[in-house]
């Protein structure tokens, strides 16, 4: 079955949160028509409350966290030609994780500046993240650098429907 999965893969919609990850990916999977995965869902419960309570998850919160992502990855990849995954994936080693055993996962890094993410965040209402907490991202995010090939990046500063547009071209680059 392994060999099947060639040419399947999964995308991780990358950044920070308030970035758009969620919007992006439910637009994204609707256009194809394909599954699509709130990494978010899969926090254990003493995660959600830490971060409901306003304090930062630190790495050893966030290891079983992306295990789970890692184990869904896997087998959407077996399952689905394409697939989406909504993850911040702040660091180069959470990212390592993430691609352990899925040769077919690709990252789209949703980009943007601090005072944009900022203002979309002040807007939400509804979300366990707080956005005084977004200095914290940003002091954990490690952008991907030349050395991550597996990393498409688009950039936030347009439109949603045109960043779910990049996105949507992207995927098609990859996949074709």
């Amino acid at each position: 079955m392994a060999s099947s999965s060639s040419q399947h893969y999964v995308f991780i919609l990358m950044g920070v949160s308030g970035s758009g990850k969620s919007v992006v990916a439910n637009r994204v999977a609707h256009e194809l028509q394909t599954a699509f995965l709130d990494g978010d869902f899969l926090h254990p419960r003493a995660n959600i409350q830490k971060m409901a309570d306003g304090n930062p998850l630190d790495d050893e919160d966030r290891k079983p966290w992306l295990k789970a992502i890692n184990d869904a990855a896997f087998a959407m990849q077996r399952t689905q030609e394409t697939s989406l995954i909504v993850c911040s994936a702040l660091k180069k080693k959470y990212r390592d994780i993430l691609r352990e055993g899925n040769s077919n996962l690709k990252f789209i890094y949703l980009q943007g500046d601090f005072d944009t993410i900022e203002a979309r965040l002040k807007a939400r209402k509804g979300h366990f993240f707080k956005p005084a907490m977004l200095v914290t991202q940003f002091e954990t995010l490690e952008e991907p650098g030349d050395d991550e090939t597996d990393v498409i990046n688009v950039d936030i500063h347009q439109s949603v429907d045109e960043v779910v547009a990049a996105t949507i071209a992207a995927i098609r680059q990859v996949i074709a």
